[in-house]
């Protein structure tokens, strides 16, 4: 039988070395309660992790915007080293499978990119407190009046994806919807930031609709057109899914927006 002196010492024995362990060890997570969210950044809203896991296996669709809850989180990941972890690990899936590929040489193999928030990001203006990282509804003047000033930066890996595929023989093709009213600034923002040069860049005309009909559409006429769509590449699950779809699909993360 431990006396009440014996007791205390195992006591205060086993809270120093349940102190020494957390300070050792200061990102344990219980398994019910974890308190790390993206970057080993804490966050109180953890619901919106699991939102954010819906939106990237399209679980969660046709919603409108980021929940108000989930606007902090939207913008430590966007802004932080776990989104640019995860495109970078998509760019580099994506440069193992192309490498492997068995090229025909005649110029027909592409790679098919989307632009927005794929190749070109948007950050600079979704992280406006008049957008708040989609937890505000969406301003199309305001978007494309940001679209006209063509200052988007490229999406680091997916820049770095896009060189080796054209060293690898690849021609790259930018299918985006965005309107052929933008095509000016759209060639400008892509040259500025290291994407010269392309087989096609493919904008939206008038009336062509949105989404999976108008992707579908563009690259059966690439397939048509002789063109053997060898990668396809998008932010969107609308920018990978229907017809003509290529021969892998790789997609980018994106919490920000939904486009069906």
């Amino acid at each position: 039988m431990h006396t009440p002196t014996q007791t205390m010492a195992s006591t205060l024995l086993f809270l120093l070395l349940t102190a020494t362990t957390a300070i050792a060890s200061p990102n344990i997570i219980h398994l019910l309660r974890p308190h790390s969210g993206s970057g080993g950044h804490k966050h109180s809203n953890l619901n919106c992790l699991s939102w954010r896991l819906a939106v990237e296996t399209n679980n969660l669709q046709k919603w409108t915007q980021v929940p108000q809850a989930c606007e902090d989180y939207i913008g430590h990941y966007m802004l932080g080293k776990q989104y640019r972890r995860d495109c970078d690990l998509v760019a580099a899936e994506a440069y193992e499978y192309a490498k492997a590929l068995n090229l025909t040489g005649d110029g027909k193999d592409v790679w098919v990119f989307d632009i927005d928030e794929t190749t070109l990001s948007n950050l600079p203006y979704y992280a406006r407190d008049t957008v708040a990282f989609g937890a505000i509804p969406f301003n199309s003047t305001a978007f494309n009046a940001w679209v006209v000033e063509a200052t988007a930066p490229a999406i680091p890996g997916s820049l770095k994806l896009y060189k080796k595929l054209l060293k690898l023989g690849l021609k790259i093709v930018f299918l985006t919807g965005s309107e052929e009213i933008y095509m000016e600034a759209r060639v400008k923002n892509l040259k500025a930031v290291g994407y010269t040069t392309w087989e096609k860049l493919i904008m939206k005309g008038v009336g062509e609709g949105s989404g999976v009909v108008y992707k579908s559409k563009k690259r059966k006429e690439l397939e048509e057109g002789g063109y053997r769509i060898r990668g396809n590449m998008g932010d969107q699950w609308s920018d990978l899914l229907g017809s003509n779809a290529g021969d892998r699909t790789f997609k980018v993360p994106d919490p920000m927006y939904y486009i069906g």
